[in-house]
């Protein structure tokens, strides 16, 4: 069997398994050239290793960075004399012979990016030494959304490398849908952040401005240290990089937010804090723990309640550090939190809980949600199991 036709076969496997998925993960064992004996586990293995190089480019979605290094590859997948890939308005890349055709392509595939459809021309080269005389463009779908177009270029009509274009093109939008995938995940937990931002900002800031204010005259110096509490406290809050952190930043961050809670409440709130110093550098999802602890001060003062306990601890548990953030206020109908962390609390009603639920389970799978002991007059303990390691979670 020609290359093109190993391509067509091993791509075909690749798209039933899941390519995005089969090509993402590492096997135990590294396999080399010299541990495939005959031609078709040869031919087999270079298919799957060259696919594998050309995966993490598109990965970042289709623009002029990815296409440039991810189209030798691509080319070498088809055994084709010349590849270009283009998105809506231009071309991204050309590799191979023949470079002077890039000028006319847009021309050429303006029906392929109206239709969706393949389509195959003859070129009008006048260079009789060019070797590139007939192409095939094959659209680059997301969603029904055309993208751009890949086009494979050979000396004469051949419907094998028609074939192999159709099964690479599918190939490479299954590495673009994830590279979507990936940044609606990213937007998502953008607007969660700022979903709990908002929710900080109103009456927080204007208590704790409050209560800063009521110190001026009376204790200048306890003023002039919840003013730098709260300024540091904000500038984590609001920072703009990074989707986690490290337990020691959170820790830090929450025990800011407690002094400025306690310069307003006094002595109707008492904080024990427990943290095994082994756990400090666990990562974890940015603000992933202040809206239970700002949960816990809320429901710990709430009505006729006249003095609060809260008591928040971070502790080794093997391979998982365990933070347990617990009060004795007035607890919740265990019916009525249940609709909370089904979305059903109403637009305001749990924010905290319900986005930090979630983001836990997107981030560690849902294993990993949050584990709410509580009832009507028994304060409420969460529980937040936390993985020492997992990959791509890392503090910032």
């Amino acid at each position: 069997m020609t290359g093109p036709t190993y391509a067509v076969l091993v791509l075909f496997v690749l798209l039933l398994l899941g390519a995005g998925f089969l090509l993402g993960r590492r096997t135990a064992r590294t396999v080399r050239p010299s541990d495939v004996g005959t031609p078709v586990e040869h031919a087999t293995f270079e298919t799957l290793h060259t696919a594998s190089l050309a995966a993490p480019p598109l990965r970042a979605g289709l623009t002029e960075e990815s296409a440039r290094r991810s189209a030798r590859r691509l080319r070498s997948l088809l055994g084709t004399d010349a590849l270009c890939l283009t998105d809506r308005d231009r071309v991204l890349v050309w590799d191979g012979e023949g470079d002077h055709h890039g000028r006319h392509v847009m021309d050429q595939v303006q029906g392929l990016l109206a239709s969706g459809r393949d389509t195959a021309f003859h070129s009008d080269c006048d260079d009789l030494d060019c070797p590139l005389r007939w192409a095939v463009a094959v659209p680059l779908t997301v969603d029904h959304r055309v993208l751009g177009t890949l086009i494979a270029y050979a000396p004469r009509e051949s419907a094998v490398l028609a074939r192999a274009a159709g099964e690479v093109a599918r190939w490479v939008c299954v590495q673009l849908e994830l590279a979507e995938l990936d940044r609606s995940r990213t937007q998502l937990i953008e607007a969660e952040i700022r979903a709990l931002r908002a929710q900080i900002s109103p009456h927080f800031i204007f208590n704790s401005l409050a209560a800063i204010a009521s110190f001026v005259r009376t204790d200048p110096e306890q003023a002039r240290e919840l003013l730098l509490e709260f300024a540091d406290f904000t500038r984590y809050s609001f920072r703009s990089h990074g989707d986690f952190t490290t337990l020691a930043d959170e820790l830090h961050s929450i025990d800011q937010y407690l002094a400025l809670v306690r310069a307003r409440f006094g002595e109707r709130l008492a904080v024990t804090l427990q943290v095994a110093p082994e756990v400090l550098p666990v990562a974890l999802p940015f603000l992933c723990l202040q809206p239970l602890v700002e949960n816990a001060v809320k429901h710990g003062l709430e009505g006729a309640v006249t003095r609060s306990r809260i008591t928040i601890s971070a502790l080794d548990a093997g391979s998982e550090a365990e933070v347990v953030i617990e009060d004795d206020g007035t607890g919740m109908d265990p019916e009525r939190l249940r609709h909370i962390l089904r979305g059903e609390g109403g637009h305001s009603t749990g924010i905290g809980l319900l986005n930090v639920d979630e983001r836990l389970r997107q981030v560690y799978g849902d294993d990993y949600g949050l584990v709410i002991e509580t009832g009507i007059g028994a304060g409420m303990k969460i529980t937040v199991r936390l993985p020492k390691y997992r990959a791509g979670v890392h503090g910032s």
